[in-house]
């Protein structure tokens, strides 16, 4: 056997120093190196396509034909929606999420939904017993193309890989996955980066999509190096509360598709259940209208949705105020109090603020500015807003509504579930036909003039 060296790796970014450092002199982060052994030949990575011994040659783009590889629908619509229309042959997907969020379960009920497809589930952490415990309680349909493989050794998996020939491969996770030419420890930068190497080589040289199961550190940040998120095709991150049963699949690298698409869904006693109108859970249910309550139109990615701000203003009982966002930009809200109180008159740096965003989400759309300056006022004065009203726009520092995109799509969406007006900005107006729909539409160019429409 070759001979063996001792070397530094950084866990946070896999920057290689030859002695321990205190600071990476890559990403900057302290205390992260941890020493490894590694092997001083470089080890062949174990899967080889048999009969491959072509040479690629350099070839002009405009020679190049384009063609369309046809993606595999699965049932999941969220997650076609996500990954940007369905999986693409030869990718390699990347799922991250806190321990017990469902990445497992939502994979296993993939795995288990594709009649038409062979899926070979790689467990590197659960027995088989384990696995089916769980798709036995997830769903009550037969998994007849759904393969179970306990294994860590890659060597092993690439020869069961080879017998059996699935359609689908996922690794769950990669962490505990091993390679024999590497002798550092399964978890290890040396580790991750080599078997998530070969799983790239395998997945692209037999057109075979791959998913990869990845914890995350205490921080948020997928375990190991930074390159292993540069060597996936996809990287999607599964968000959530422990106190909500809604989890988000947000899509935070994609190479196919857009970063943008959300799929959101319901975690319940039989697995995820799929949330197709989002609205259900962004809008609370209530009986009568409540002061400091308003609705905003968001968008993220290609689905608009209607979202619910809730603000509480009162007066500040220890003196110094407080400033409070839940689901919000702090730093955003501590702007739209100092546009109310200079440009409007409001006194509110005498009063503690807080803001909730409702249904657990984050919200970065700036066309919820609007709304949340309506709560705002609503709850500053003990005016409830009509929960027939929504709004869609932004707000400058001068105290102007500022046009957002793609309003049209807003207003359609406000339409569909019920609401009588929406109130958007004036320069929004241009090229949209009013009378297509059948709700009200105000167009304000001030606050001062949405202060008058809600409050007279």
């Amino acid at each position: 056997m070759a001979k063996s060296k001792t070397t530094y790796f950084c866990q946070n970014c896999g920057y290689q120093a030859a002695k321990w450092l205190g600071n990476c002199p890559s990403c900057n982060q302290w205390n992260t190196f941890v020493e490894e052994i590694v092997e001083k030949n470089t080890a062949k990575i174990e899967w080889k396509q048999s009969g491959s011994t072509r040479s690629n040659k350099p070839i002009l783009i405009n020679t190049i034909e384009a063609t369309d590889d046809k993606r595999i629908i699965t049932h999941d619509i969220e997650l076609n929606r996500v990954l940007g229309g369905g999986i693409v042959p030869g990718s390699l997907v990347l799922i991250g999420g806190e321990p017990g969020i469902g990445k497992s379960t939502l994979l296993l009920q993939l795995a288990i939904s594709l009649k038409k497809s062979k899926v070979l589930y790689v467990s590197g952490e659960e027995s088989e017993h384990q696995i089916k415990m769980r798709a036995a309680r997830i769903t009550e349909r037969e998994a007849s193309n759904c393969f179970v493989l306990t294994e860590t050794s890659t060597q092993n998996i690439f020869k069961q890989i080879e017998e059996l020939n699935p359609d689908i491969v996922i690794i769950d996770s990669i962490q505990t996955l091993h390679s024999a030419h590497i002798e550092s420890t399964p978890g290890s930068v040396s580790q991750i980066r080599e078997c998530t190497a070969e799983l790239l080589r395998f997945a692209k040289e037999t057109s075979t999509p791959v998913f990869l199961v990845g914890h995350i550190t205490k921080d948020g940040a997928i375990a190991g190096p930074k390159i292993l998120e540069h060597m996936v095709d996809t990287v999607l991150q599964v968000e959530g509360d422990q106190h909500h049963t809604y989890r988000m699949l947000r899509s935070v690298k994609n190479r196919f598709g857009s970063t943008s698409e959300l799929g959101i869904y319901e975690m319940q006693s039989t697995g995820l259940r799929e949330v197709h109108n989002p609205s259900e859970i962004l809008i609370s249910q209530r009986s009568e209208d409540l002061s400091g309550i308003a609705i905003s139109v968001m968008i993220e990615g290609m689905r608009p949705m209607l979202i619910e701000s809730q603000a509480l203003v009162s007066t500040a009982a220890y003196g110094t105020p407080q400033r409070s966002a839940n689901g919000f930009d702090a730093k955003r809200m501590n702007m739209l109090l100092a546009v109310l109180e200079k440009r409007c008159g409001f006194r509110l740096g005498i009063k503690d603020v807080f803001l909730n965003i409702t249904g657990g989400i984050k919200v970065e759309d700036p066309a919820i500015d609007l709304g949340i300056i309506a709560a705002i006022i609503s709850s500053h004065e003990d005016i409830p807003i009509s929960s027939k009203i929504c709004f869609a726009a932004e707000v400058g520092l001068s105290g102007e509504i500022r046009n957002v995109n793609r309003v049209e799509q807003r207003i359609a969406e406000a339409e569909r579930l019920g609401f009588e007006k929406i109130i958007v900005s004036v320069f929004s107006l241009k090229g949209i036909d009013k009378k297509k729909f059948n709700l009200e539409i105000i167009a304000v160019g001030r606050l001062d003039e949405l202060f008058k429409e809600l409050f007279g």
